[in-house]
């Protein structure tokens, strides 16, 4: 089944209250909170705090998107215990984290070597305290490619590390279907926008209507659970959320 959401950094001026009215309102089900903003790392009375809210609201907690960079984090002072009990306390069964800081396509094997063995012993942390990880597919990181992604969990051959998917940066629906196509064995969640070509400017959904609904059959195809969770809206307008939530509703409602 897919159920929708929405990750809360896409309004990172707003309240975690006021976002929680806003998924009420689009009739979503689920938010993935940010570690950057909303649910900071180590605030454990926040973290408390939010998750009680949103599940007082009759939604449930996709993720916390921690924005933790294996390999680096650490080193910058942002150890994964911080970051665990932070996603223990919002109540949250899924951390989403970044592969690395550096591009594949500068990574050597020992770069992706030293990455793999870190992610697997994160991912054997999160799985002792009942959680999996997930690392977004990210320009800049050890899953900036299909292949690379591939590779990488392959490595890493842990069953709490699974992979999120959002559409390759100028991809066109074939490739992006192909890169999907590609994570489906470890596949949890999915970034949901449409956006020119660049990732520049956002533009309405109902505009990648043709892409997503193609997109969606895929997920689907899995027979697992998954979140489909809006990110990124025109203007950063709730209104524009508001719009995008009616259309990926639509492309999810039973065939009657």
């Amino acid at each position: 089944m897919i159920k929708t959401g929405l990750v809360s950094v896409t309004f990172r001026k707003l309240a975690p209250a006021a976002i929680i009215n806003l998924v009420r309102q689009a009739d979503l089900a689920a938010i993935e909170w940010g570690g950057d903003i909303h649910v900071p790392h180590g605030n454990l009375q926040q973290a408390d705090t939010v998750g009680r809210m949103t599940r007082d609201a009759g939604l449930a907690i996709a993720a916390y998107g921690s924005y933790y960079r294996v390999g680096a984090s650490e080193q910058e002072g942002l150890t994964f215990d911080r970051v665990l009990e932070t996603a223990r306390a919002l109540g949250a069964p899924l951390i989403r984290i970044w592969a690395g800081n550096r591009p594949s396509a500068k990574a050597d094997a020992d770069y992706r070597r030293s990455i793999g063995e870190e992610a697997r012993r994160l991912a054997e942390k999160a799985a002792a305290a009942g959680l999996v990880l997930a690392c977004e597919y990210h320009g800049g990181t050890l899953t900036d490619t299909s292949e690379s992604a591939v590779q990488l969990f392959s490595d890493i051959q842990h069953p709490a590390m699974r992979a999120y998917w959002q559409t390759p940066v100028g991809a066109s629906v074939e490739a992006g279907l192909e890169s999907l196509r590609a994570m489906i064995p470890w596949l949890t969640n999915v970034h949901v926008y449409h956006c020119d070509a660049a990732e520049t400017t956002c533009l309405p959904l109902s505009e990648g209507a043709d892409a997503w609904r193609r997109y969606l059959a895929l997920i689907r195809s899995t027979g697992r659970d998954h979140y489909a969770l809006l990110e990124f809206v025109r203007d950063d307008s709730p209104n524009a959320f508001l719009e995008d939530a009616r259309f990926l509703k639509s492309w999810l409602a039973p065939k009657i």
